[in-house]
């Protein structure tokens, strides 16, 4: 299947996902937010946890969930598909996180549609599922 698309919007959709990582694990709430279209879809049923619709109240819970936690996300690997102001993801994932006196690292698969704004690429919808799931008391 042969598919045309400027690179420039590829790389600013890898660059989007850093930020997601990098922006969430800082907890510079603000930035990350911005990252999210208002009407965003968040589905992490899979992975155990919930659907959020809105970037607010996703962020929100979000934010209460990890304020105290240190927390390392990790991608790569991305399978990205772009079809005018619509971009798809698959992206391999890791994570870690910690709080209090619990950890977890997690193995799995962000699935993402990212919609063209004024702003430029927006995540739209987000559904995680995990493969493997490590839990332990530190």
């Amino acid at each position: 299947m042969s598919q045309t698309f400027d690179f420039a919007d590829w790389l600013e959709i890898c660059n989007l996902k850093a930020r997601y990582c990098r922006l969430l694990d800082t907890k510079d709430w603000d930035g990350w937010t911005a990252l999210f279209t208002e009407d965003c879809e968040i589905d992490t049923r899979p992975a155990g946890g919930t659907l959020e619709t809105g970037r607010d109240d996703f962020v929100s819970m979000v934010r209460r969930s990890l304020a105290e936690a240190k927390t390392v996300h990790q991608v790569h690997s991305p399978e990205i598909t772009i079809d005018g102001d619509i971009g798809e993801a698959v992206w391999a994932m890791q994570d870690r996180v910690v709080k209090d006196e619990f950890s977890l690292t997690g193995y799995g698969h962000y699935h993402e549609t990212y919609r063209r704004s004024a702003d430029g690429w927006k995540i739209a919808r987000q559904k995680l599922s995990r493969l493997i799931v490590d839990i332990a008391r530190t």
